[in-house]
């Protein structure tokens, strides 16, 4: 169902036309900000600022690792709704001296920590095990459903945090 007062959401028929009666005034619908906006105008756009938590994924797209790194993207979204973290870039290496670089940073407003590292840790993450790591350093006391429980051998997965500070991408 397509709300009344945006007119890019309103289904038009082929055919149909739109009348000035039923477009909504710009100016009503951003009375709440303090400057008005004409939306059409590209002059007044504001880029938008880094929110925080902040998480960046380093990856080498020379090893082709693009789809690694938007699913784990995806993953951290999911599990970690805004505010949990606001947002999450990927930052794409091609470069020899970044060859096979798979990081994961968290920027809590207090610099970069880094979450994961393929080189150091001996491989690729496990979601459930990064997502424990971000969790720890987010917001310690949620609960991950599944990810918390243990494996075939009633082993729970990690749970500490062994992020370390950095200085970051």
């Amino acid at each position: 169902m397509s709300d009344p007062n945006c007119t890019d959401c309103e289904p038009s028929a082929p055919g149909a036309s739109v009348s000035s009666s039923s477009v909504p005034d710009v100016a009503s619908a951003v009375a709440s900000t303090s400057t008005p906006v004409n939306p059409v105008t590209t002059a007044v756009f504001q880029p938008p600022r880094m929110l925080i938590p902040h998480v960046v994924i380093e990856f080498c797209d020379r090893c082709r690792w693009a789809p690694r790194a938007s699913w784990t993207q995806t993953e951290l979204m999911l599990t970690f709704p805004p505010p949990l973290i606001a947002s999450i870039t990927l930052q794409p290496h091609n470069t020899p001296d970044t060859g096979g670089v798979f990081r994961v940073w968290l920027d809590r407003g207090n610099g970069f920590d880094l979450v994961w590292d393929r080189k150091t840790e001996g491989g690729f993450p496990e979601l459930k095990v990064l997502k424990q790591r971000v969790r720890n350093l987010v917001q310690p006391d949620m609960h991950l459903g599944h990810s918390d429980k243990g494996g075939k051998h009633g082993v729970k997965g990690d749970v500490t945090a062994s992020a370390t500070s950095e200085q970051g991408p």
